[in-house]
Order: structure tokens, then C-alpha cells, then sequence
């Protein structure tokens, strides 16, 4: 009797020690190895997007106007929320003070910062360190054979009496369990310090960006004049900046600031803190860690970033590649948009140094932040074509092709073996600038009619420049003019949004497409390499 309750009594406690927390666990870490990244990323802003929806579909608009905005306008505002794209349909001052803090929850949500943050967390939960000294190591395969766990490095300190350790193939990469805590103690310090980069970022800048509308009576009697409050202005337009979305609460963005440089300049380290140069930052915080705390994770981040999974932690030479190139084109822009703006209609109004803040905060905001101090539609088109480029660059760009892509230690390393048997539908997928033109193309058939009897709003510059913003997720738009229309029969009423607020239903689903597709463009950065031009 002692040997048939003694095993199986003494296992059922165990049954009572499962938990919720252990079950959520079980269950999140189960959807985390069932769906890949993209479609998890896929049905995160899908969702985020749908609630986003709900929650300003149930809430009132602004008092300020009369109008109030279409379903569709809602749901398209959301995802352009929630991918920080920025692309509007209808006017920002609509949203009341309450629909203004559901976008900057949801730029919050959709910030790359933000998401990077939860894959770390994501990687940390896939490396639990045990009380009983068992290491559960990330498992990076669908296989639960014990050989495929042998390879990916699930340990035990402990063999439980007679049982057999199995044979490791040579070629196979054994882990030890140092390696396996330092790496779970890096990650969980990584998480740590962007979380904290995150907090004293919006924390500052919120309270900067107040400070100087309180101090500065012009800034505050443009909030006065529209209604909007003092505080929501400034977290809106700081989680908008940061996050690289675009949206201020204003109609004219930030046209109706264009005299108030320190507030341009307040702005201008939070775009390059929240996209281009974060990976730049972050590794420079991360030595600076180093250096004081003389901590071994610090240690370790620095010199094997890449086994991290976290591709905005790149190493020296790259971030320093990368410092040059974000520079390199912001001083591009700057010379021929001064060289072609300085004196241009854009600038009427503003002194020496006025333009010069606003030209800097222009040109910085094409990668990929899209707030605009001046009106796209007046400016040359040689500008509007470079910011057409810039919007459809990604932020990791380098100029050195040797590293180039935006991922470490893939083929740019070592020749890339193609395998033999790969699908053929693989082999069928086109590179994203034959998809972006097929997205011209579609937008061109919806909005044909429009392009026929408009053609100086519905140009095809015009539609480039929409779809490669929307892909961007930056938000540039040269708008609607009535003043440009060559017929001028009928109502026509100028409107402080984007040109795709003119676009048909179908044509603004089909730029929900684009900016979804953007959004995750990091999925299909090695796609149409079939395609070759011979």
C-alpha cells in the first residue's frame, strides 16, 4: 500500500500548487509559440485599433463644431492612432477632450518603443528561472522531441534517479547554466532601462512642453482661442512626437506654432529619441550603465546583442553608421528645403532664425514623425519628391551597404544560401515597392473620376505622396485646396486634414491596408528577392 499511495500521494499537492497566475502563464506562453511574430503583431493592432473604435465610437465629440464624424472616419482614425501614421479624414479639433486621451493611449500602444518593450517582456517570460534549480530556456521551436529540447537548451541541474542522460550530437550548442542566468538577467535589465527611458521621456517632455505654453503667452493663447486643455495638449503632443505619429490637437498641426521655435526645438529631440536614433541612445545608456554599475548584464548586452532577439540593440560601428546617416540626411534636406523655401510663400511671416527652426523641424519630422510647420501643398515638388524618399526609407537605414538591412548578422554577413526547396508562392512574393505601387495603382481606379475632373488635387504626385506617408506611417499630406479645383461649381469647403479625407471609402480602406502593411513592413524587408531585372 506505501508503494502505491507513497508516489502518487506525494504528487497530487502539486496539482494544488497550479495557480491562476501559473495557468496564464501557460496559456500566454502557448500563444506566444502558436502564432508567429507577424501575426501576433498582426492581431495586436487589429484589436487595438477595433477597441481604439469602440471607445471613441461610445464617446462624445467636441462642442466646438457641429459636425460630427462618420463611423468609418472613427475606425480610421483609431488605426491611424494605433500604427502612428497620422493620416486623418476629418479635423482634430471634432475630437472632444476625452476622444483626444483615447488616441494618446493609443499612440502610446502603437509606439515602436513601446511595442519593443512588451517583446522584451515577451522574451523575458520565455526564460523562467526556477525556485527548484530548473532553468526553463527559451523554446524558439514548434518540435517537443527530447532532442529539440537538448538543442534548445531546456536544463535541468538535477537527473531524477535512473533516468538516462541522453547523447548530445557535437555539432549541437550546449548551454550551462551561467550563460542561461546572465542571459535571462540581461534581458530583464534591458526591459528595465527602456522602461525607464520610456517614463523619463514622456515625463519630460510632457512637463517641458507645459512649461513653455504656460510661460510663453502666445503658445497659450492659441490653446485659449481653440479650447483645448493645457495638460492634454501637452501628454498628447508628446506621446504624438515620441511615438513618431504625427497628430497635435490643433487642425493646423503645428502651422499655428511656426512662430514659437523653443517649442519646435522642445519637440525636435523626442522624434530622434523615439525612432531614428533610439538604438543610437539606448546603447550609449547602456555603456554608460556599464561604466558606473560595472554590472556583468550591462556587460553582456554590449557584446552579444544579437543573441538578445532585440534588433534595436545593435553594436558600436553600426550605431555610429547610423548617427551619421540620420545626420547626414536631416542636413540634406535642410540645405534644398532652405535653398527652395527660404523666401517661398511657407515662410511669409517669420524671421532669419524663425525659418531656419522651422526648416530643421520640417525636415526632421520626414523620418517618420510627420508633424508639419508648413503647408506640403505650396512647397517645390524637388522637396516634396525628397520627402517622398525619406517617408519611404526606414529608420534603421545606413549608407554602408556592407551592413545595410535592418537586422544584424543575417545574410549582409555571410552569403545567403538559398534553399533549393523553398515554395514556390515564397518565390512569388513581390519586394514592397512593387506592393506600394500596386497601392497606387488601386487608389488611382477608386479615385479615378476625382483624378479626371480634379486633376491639381487628384494628381498623381499627390496620390504617391499619400500612399508612401500612410507606408511610412509619417502622415504628410499636401492636403485639399478648393482653390485649386478647375471647376468651381458646387460647395466646396477647405478643410484642415489629409487628402485621403477626399478619397472614396474604398480608397481610404485601401490606405488602412497601406498603413497596416507599414506598420509591419519589418516582416517583409527581404521579400522579392526572386524578382530579378536581367
Amino acid at each position: 500500500m506505501t508503494n502505491f499511495y507513497g508516489p502518487r500521494s506525494h504528487k497530487f499537492p502539486c496539482l494544488h500548487q497550479i495557480s491562476g497566475r501559473g495557468l496564464i502563464r501557460s496559456l500566454y506562453r502557448f500563444i506566444c509559440f502558436l502564432f508567429n511574430p507577424f501575426i501576433f503583431e498582426l492581431s495586436y493592432f487589429l484589436i487595438v485599433s477595433f477597441l481604439g473604435y469602440l471607445a471613441l465610437r461610445v464617446t462624445k465629440p467636441g462642442t466646438r463644431t457641429s459636425f460630427t464624424p462618420k463611423d468609418f472616419d472613427l475606425f480610421f482614425t483609431s488605426v491611424s492612432s494605433a500604427t502612428v501614421s497620422s493620416m486623418s479624414t476629418v479635423e482634430m479639433e471634432v475630437f472632444s477632450n476625452t476622444q483626444l486621451i483615447i488616441m494618446t493611449i493609443l499612440m502610446l500602444l502603437g509606439g515602436e518603443v513601446f511595442i519593443s518593450m512588451l517583446g522584451l517582456q515577451s522574451a523575458k517570460s520565455k526564460i523562467v528561472i526556477f525556485h527548484d534549480n530548473k532553468v526553463d530556456v527559451e523554446l524558439n521551436s514548434a518540435s517537443k522531441t527530447s532532442f529539440d529540447r537538448i538543442e534548445l537548451g531546456l536544463i535541468t541541474l538535477s537527473q531524477s534517479e535512473g533516468e538516462q542522460k541522453p547523447n548530445i550530437h557535437h555539432d549541437l550548442k550546449t548551454f550551462d547554466l551561467d550563460s542561461i542566468t546572465i542571459k535571462y538577467k540581461s534581458i530583464r535589465s534591458l526591459a528595465s532601462v527602456v522602461l525607464v527611458y520610456l517614463l523619463v521621456v514622456h515625463i519630460g517632455g510632457s512637463t517641458l512642453v507645459s512649461l513653455y505654453i504656460t510661460l510663453v503667452p502666445s503658445a497659450r493663447q492659441v490653446l485659449k482661442n481653440k479650447g483645448i486643455d493645457l495638460l492634454t495638449f501637452a501628454v498628447f503632443t508628446t506621446v504624438s512626437t515620441f511615438a513618431n505619429c504625427g497628430f497635435i490637437p490643433t487642425n493646423e498641426n503645428m502651422i499655428v506654432f511656426k512662430n514659437n521655435s523653443g517649442l519646435l526645438l522642445l519637440l525636435i529631440p523626442q522624434i530622434l529619441l523615439g525612432n531614428t536614433l533610439y538604438p543610437v541612445i539606448l546603447r550609449f545608456i547602456i555603456w554608460i550603465l556599464e561604466k558606473i554599475t560595472r554590472r556583468m548584464e550591462f556587460s553582456y548586452i554590449l557584446k552579444n546583442y544579437n543573441e538578445l532577439g532585440y534588433s534595436h540593440m545593435i553594436s558600436g560601428l553600426r550605431s555610429v553608421l547610423l548617427l551619421v546617416t540620420v545626420l547626414g540626411f536631416i542636413a540634406v534636406q535642410l540645405i534644398l528645403f532652405c535653398a527652395m523655401e527660404w523666401k517661398s510663400e511657407a515662410m511669409n511671416g517669420l524671421s532669419g532664425y524663425e525659418k531656419f527652426v522651422a526648416s530643421l523641424f520640417q525636415t526632421v519630422n520626414s523620418r517618420h514623425a510627420g508633424e508639419s510647420v508648413v503647408d506640403l501643398s505650396i512647397i517645390s515638388p524637388s522637396v516634396l519628391v525628397l520627402f517622398v524618399l525619406m517617408m519611404y526609407l526606414p529608420p534603421c537605414t545606413t549608407f554602408d551597404p556592407a551592413i545595410g538591412g535592418c537586422q544584424e548578422g543575417d545574410a549582409s554577413e555571410k552569403e545567403e544560401i538559398r534553399n533549393p526547396r523553398e515554395p514556390l508562392m515564397e518565390s512569388l512574393i513581390f519586394s514592397q515597392l512593387s506592393y506600394l505601387t500596386i497601392f497606387v495603382i488601386l487608389i488611382c481606379i477608386t479615385e479615378r473620376h476625382k483624378m479626371k475632373e480634379d486633376p491639381l488635387n487628384f494628381n498623381v504626385l499627390n496620390v504617391v505622396t499619400e500612399v508612401i506617408s500612410a507606408y511610412g506611417n509619417v502622415g504628410f499630406s499636401t492636403g485639399y485646396s478648393c482653390k485649386r479645383r478647375l471647376n468651381s461649381g458646387g460647395d466646396c469647403e477647405d478643410a484642415c486634414y489629409g487628402l485621403v479625407g477626399r478619397f472614396s471609402t474604398e480608397g481610404k480602406f485601401i490606405v488602412i491596408l497601406v498603413m497596416l502593411y507599414g506598420r509591419l513592413k519589418k516582416f517583409s524587408m527581404k521579400q522579392g528577392k526572386a524578382w530579378k531585372p536581367s
